[in-house]
């Protein structure tokens, strides 16, 4: 009944920037939690952004300044502004929303490769 649909990902030069959106659709009423996560090769899911549904945000320290999470309400829709990429951003990135009323939902993960 929820389906998130990720695009945006890519191989990119050290530097660089991306940006990554994660539109949610099927019977939602409201969205509370909006969130970014992403998981290295060998590594746990990693807990990169969140933004809620008044619009506060938070980040993991290894992005603070480099990413900028935002949502737009009327389509249902994160993303996420990857700038001053590193190697190791390199990753698949998923999202994560809270349906009010129903319960979490993924994405299909969409793969980040940093190149220096």
């Amino acid at each position: 009944q929820v389906q998130l649909v990720e695009s945006g990902g890519g191989l990119v030069q050290a530097g660089g920037s991306l940006r990554l959106s994660c539109a949610a659709s099927g019977i939602i009423f409201s969205i509370n939690i909006m969130r970014w996560y992403r998981q290295a090769p060998g590594k746990q899911r990693e807990l990169v952004a969140t933004i809620i549904s008044g619009g506060s945000t938070n980040y993991a320290d290894s992005v603070k300044g480099r990413f900028t999470i935002s949502r737009d309400n009327a389509k249902n829709t994160v993303y996420l502004q990857m700038n001053s990429l590193k190697p190791e951003d390199t990753a698949v990135y998923y999202c994560n929303v809270l349906v009010v009323g129903l319960s979490n939902y993924w994405g299909q993960g969409t793969q980040v490769t940093v190149f220096s």
